[in-house]
């Protein structure tokens, strides 16, 4: 099993910055790869961003690509998303997402284990 804790979230204003993190914990050597997606009240959960585990490789959705940045503490297996330029559609529940396989970041069902989900609210 494995244990996802995000925090980081916040109200901020658009332009602004926040970084979230991702804490694993447990048998964190099965990961693959960590998945940010963010859900909307009403609307389906979406892909933001991943890092592959073996070779810290970033992919990132088209609509946040030069705004967020993914990285990974190896030493404290903590995922962060850097999120720069905020703007009001980002606005959503963040969720940081594990996967032991070799399934895509973008499809929901490749995730073994979930975070709680952490709020960020971008205002004008």
């Amino acid at each position: 099993q494995v244990q996802l804790i995000e925090s980081g979230g916040g109200l901020v204003q658009a332009g602004d910055s926040l970084r979230l993190a991702c804490a694993a914990s447990g048998r964190t050597a099965s990961i693959s790869g960590v998945g940010w997606l963010r859900q909307v009240a009403g609307k389906e959960r979406k892909f933001v961003a991943g890092i592959v585990s073996k070779t810290n490789t970033p992919v990132y959705e088209d609509s946040v690509k030069g705004r967020f940045t993914i990285s990974r503490d190896n030493t404290k297996n903590v995922v962060y998303l850097q999120m720069d330029n905020l703007k009001r559609e980002d606005t959503a529940v963040y969720y940081c997402a594990a996967k032991t396989g070799t399934g895509t970041f973008y499809a929901i069902t490749t995730y073994d284990y979930w975070g709680q989900g952490t709020q960020v609210t971008v205002s004008s």
